[in-house]
């Protein structure tokens, strides 16, 4: 069975601001639509060969459901949920009851779209929807050629057009995580979660899945666990701080810090 990170989801109350700076940095927006208490938005950060889907979630028809403004109430802008697709959610949620974990809102109602979550207390400070899907083409490559042949594919196009891009050109390379325990995160999103150990020691790993998205754990002793950042490289170097340094941008209230490919 393949388990894949798909995207990490950041909230916000308005989506415009994070889109443009996405699409100043050669983000491609992949797709968009309205829910019932939010609206979703993607783009991509990179391209077919490296870079990660960031989501972006505003409060939509909040009367019916108010999970996202209460989450924004709460926490202000910031990350939300990571999001791994897998083949089987059936075997899935089996194998993290058996692990002792307990799966909250097991929805099966769209055959095109299952999921289920589990909560920050069990997933290392953040919230995990793991879900299976109907895959409308058959590689990555094929769908990201029919974005840019036909733009962004919107239910109903909500979010702002976004500006041209920008003169450095980014791919996000990572998720950064704290964690009290380098080894719980290894057995949790790898061990469970299907991610390929790359490198690990007493202080920081990380984990690669299938599709090339990486999280990094950070062993950060005395803070809450939980994503801190993301991470990613300028394609163009002469668009990067001179001194080499990674530049810091905000994204929906989270930090993504560009340094020199």
């Amino acid at each position: 069975m393949t388990t894949d990170l798909d995207h990490v989801a950041l909230a916000t109350r308005d989506a415009g601001p994070a889109v443009g700076t996405l699409a100043e940095l050669g983000g491609l927006v992949l797709f968009g639509g309205q829910a019932v208490g939010f609206r979703p938005m993607q783009v991509l950060l990179g391209d077919e060969q490296a870079g990660m889907r960031i989501e972006l979630l505003e409060p939509w028809n909040v009367t019916k459901n108010d999970f996202l403004e209460r989450f924004l109430v709460r926490h202000g802008d910031g990350p939300h949920h990571l999001t791994f697709k897998v083949d089987d959610l059936d075997e899935t949620l089996g194998r993290l009851r058996t692990a002792g974990y307990t799966p909250v809102n097991v929805d099966r109602s769209d055959p095109d779209w299952q999921e289920a979550f589990l909560l920050p207390s069990e997933a290392h400070g953040t919230v995990v929807q793991v879900a299976q899907t109907v895959h409308t083409f058959a590689t990555e490559s094929e769908f990201l050629e029919h974005v840019r042949r036909h733009g962004a594919d919107g239910h109903p196009k909500w979010w702002p057009d976004p500006p041209p891009a920008g003169t450095r050109r980014a791919v996000l390379k990572r998720v950064v995580m704290r964690t009290s325990s380098i080894d719980t995160g290894i057995a949790f999103f790898a061990g469970l979660l299907g991610g390929d150990v790359e490198w690990s020691d007493d202080g920081a790993a990380d984990l690669v899945w299938p599709g090339g998205s990486r999280i990094r754990f950070e062993a950060r002793k005395g803070e809450a666990p939980g994503v801190d950042r993301l991470e990613g490289v300028v394609l163009d170097g002469d668009a990067v701080d001179p001194s080499g340094e990674p530049v810091e941008v905000e994204v929906a209230g989270t930090r993504l810090l560009l340094a020199p490919a």
